[in-house]
């Protein structure tokens, strides 16, 4: 990324420990096309994962070290690091050492979007992805020229100088960023138009999550508030200006014309509603699902706060091509087997991705990796009740170990539960603990006209695992 359009005028050194994340990629192709001098390490750039993504940063003018500390040499510099990662990390101890300043991601993308003339943050504990992906294209594709961070790859910006366009750089004065509530972040964020999607279980209680969130409602210049969903509903009441959208609910500001909603394998259309100008509009989007439809609704609602015709958003939506691993269509095998890898990794994310796939005729073999111990423990009764909910008698999960790159976080708690909680509510499901072998059973059970569904986060080796199954299934 050489665009520095949005360069800044008192240039600092960046280094990300972690650069290759999906939230510090992303931050780092921002300060670096400010035009701040960026350099990092990360653990699987030492273990030799995803090559060809270090070998991009290090084409496009990222500095790479080993995740020693080496590249830490100076006071002046900045250290970029979770608030998770440990002190005996070598970059942390390195940045004491040196007397470093250390933000956390959080802390350098709230100094950046809160500088900006006009900010949209998208928040919610799902579809925060796909809904600043909307909102920035609808944006790019009528001129306005955002700058963009998000936590996954937009298909309608990447090219060859970036393949991995999970960040735009833009103009500064118009920023578009998904927030996060997970670590409590979402607090930094001070937004002139401000999106609340859902509040459910994930990372923190619902008691924190309504703290979290109704503190960001209030912040708001303007919230946008999914009338669909109860704790949003109750939230609203902070708010200093709304604008309001839901599928079921006919009094939000949009909304669809009740019995229009068509859905098929790979897309679905409805008529939204307008009842703000009392206008209608075809709405047709190339993504299946209820929830990409309420996320169409959020994005278009989101945009009429700042003044965004609605016929200009739903026009745009048509050649929306949506983000890498959400619901990504991998291909199909000459017999008619499907493979779709998704970020479904909570309750509700995974339970929107199962309900699409249960839209349309054929059985679903849905392999899951949970994305840590501790998430496991937090959300691991509801995991189980949503994969036996959605799914139908001949349908399957499977599951391996929770990821795991080192560290000292408690593993006695682990799939085997799950299993055991699925089973209990009349679901099937296998725990089998090596991915690769479970990519062997899925090879060998899967018949003409599954749809197999690759599920998981926190793992960039998740999309080369659902490549890897179709080519055994061709």
């Amino acid at each position: 990324m050489t665009d520095t359009k949005g360069e800044d005028e008192n240039p600092r050194p960046f280094f990300f420990c972690g650069i290759g994340g999906s939230g510090m990629l992303p931050l780092a192709q921002l300060a670096h096309g400010f035009g701040h001098e960026v350099g990092g390490s990360d653990r699987s750039f030492d273990q030799g994962r995803t090559p060809e993504k270090f070998a991009w940063l290090e084409r496009n003018g990222f500095a790479l070290f080993p995740q020693d500390g080496s590249g830490l040499t100076s006071a002046g510099q900045t250290l970029i690091a979770s608030a998770a990662v440990e002190d005996t990390v070598p970059e942390v101890a390195r940045a004491k050492e040196l007397d470093c300043e250390r933000l956390t991601r959080a802390e350098l993308l709230s100094e950046l979007f809160n500088e900006a003339g006009y900010s949209v943050a998208i928040g919610g504990t799902s579809g925060k992805s796909t809904v600043t992906g909307m909102i920035a294209w609808i944006l790019a594709d009528i001129g306005h020229d955002p700058t963009v961070m998000n936590g996954a790859v937009m298909k309608n910006f990447v090219d060859e100088a970036n393949p991995f366009a999970s960040a735009r750089v833009g103009s500064p004065r118009v920023f578009v960023s998904e927030v996060d509530e997970s670590d409590g972040s979402i607090a930094l964020f001070k937004p002139t138009v401000g999106v609340l999607l859902n509040v459910s279980l994930d990372h923190k209680s619902i008691e924190e999550l309504r703290k979290l969130f109704g503190d960001y409602i209030a912040t708001s210049g303007c919230a946008v508030i999914n009338l669909d969903d109860e704790e949003t509903r109750f939230l609203a009441e902070r708010a200093r200006q709304t604008v309001t959208f839901g599928i079921e609910h006919q009094d939000a500001d949009f909304t669809v014309e009740p019995g229009s909603i068509e859905q098929l394998p790979l897309s679905i259309r409805a008529i939204l509603i307008d009842n703000r100008s009392k206008e209608v509009f075809p709405l047709e989007l190339p993504m299946p699902g209820l929830h990409n439809l309420s996320n169409a609704l959020a994005a278009i609602a989101a945009l009429s706060a700042t003044g965004v015709e609605t016929s200009r958003s739903v026009y745009a939506l048509t050649r929306f091509q949506g983000l890498a691993r959400r619901f990504d269509v991998v291909g199909t095998s000459p017999s008619g087997i499907s493979v779709i890898d998704d970020f479904g990794h909570n309750p509700e994310k995974c339970a929107a991705t199962l309900r699409t796939l249960k839209a349309t005729e054929g059985r679903v073999i849905a392999f899951f990796q949970p994305h840590g111990y501790g998430p496991l423990r937090q959300m691991g009764d509801e995991l189980a009740e949503t994969f036996a909910r959605e799914l139908g008698e001949d349908d399957i999960t499977i599951m391996c170990d929770p990821v795991y790159f080192g560290g000292t976080v408690d593993r006695t708690e682990g799939t085997e539960r799950i299993i055991s909680l699925i089973e209990s509510h009349g679901g099937s499901a296998e725990h089998i603990a090596a991915r690769e072998d479970c990519g062997d059973r899925i090879v060998e059970i899967a018949r003409a006209g599954d749809r197999v569904v690759i599920m998981g986060a926190r793992d960039d080796t998740l999309s080369a695992f659902a490549k890897d199954v179709l080519d055994r299934l061709q």
